[in-house]
């Protein structure tokens, strides 16, 4: 049986309205990377390999863990949110006003984004693609595969693995914390969901101010 581990990165840069703005840790993230480290040592066996997306808050977050970082893939980038926005103010008007508006604002963008009405930097059907790629990672009998990546990638995996909707996929989205731990195992049935967005390193009284979505 293998276990792929996703990991959210840490905090990023909240005031950011752009892809590029957005894409460095605060912080608050770094320390987040640093506590998730430091638990992963003491509570978890070691991984086959441990992968980052090529984006800089996922490659920070990975070697704030502790890993130096030298296998990265593509297929871990989130959905670029920001891009999907402004093509959602051009076509339809519509605007995320708040971080709040996220969880009716991007259903609606997923569903455009799926139907065609805006386009992306990829397709629905090339973000889907890749998602279903990154499960098959840890096909291997007994192979461990730690994967940080961001919030849209693994709400869709879950959506996944539970065939669900795209507005259950933006409820699972919403809640997803900075630096969460989330596993999948990866049986002879197909690949199961075994932990969702747990976050051990920030149950304690003092870092609760660090269980941040945003």
């Amino acid at each position: 049986m293998g276990e792929i581990v996703f990991v959210r990165h840490g905090q990023a840069n909240s005031s950011a309205t752009t892809e590029e703005g957005y894409d460095k840790l605060s912080d608050l993230g770094h320390e987040q990377a640093r506590w998730l480290g430091t638990w992963m040592a003491d509570h978890e066996q070691p991984f086959d390999v441990a992968i980052s997306g090529t984006l800089r808050r996922q490659r920070e977050t990975l070697v704030g863990m502790g890993w130096d970082n030298t296998d990265q893939d593509a297929r871990l980038n989130e959905i670029a949110y920001y891009d999907l926005q402004a093509e959602m103010k051009e076509v339809f008007g519509l605007e995320q006003l708040s971080p709040d508006d996220f969880i009716t604002h991007f259903p609606k963008t997923l569903q455009a984004w799926k139907s065609g009405d805006i386009k992306g930097q990829e397709t629905w059907g090339e973000f889907q693609d890749r998602v279903q790629e990154v499960l098959a990672m840890a096909q291997q009998p007994g192979r461990r595969v730690l994967c940080v990546s961001s919030g849209g990638v693994i709400a869709a995996v879950v959506a996944q693995l539970m065939d669900l909707p795209i507005p259950q996929m933006a409820r699972i989205a919403f809640p997803i914390l900075n630096t969460s731990v989330h596993r999948v195992l990866v049986t002879q049935h197909g690949p199961l969901l075994a932990a969702f967005n747990s976050a051990p390193h920030l149950d304690v009284a003092d870092r609760h101010y660090a269980r941040t979505v945003y």
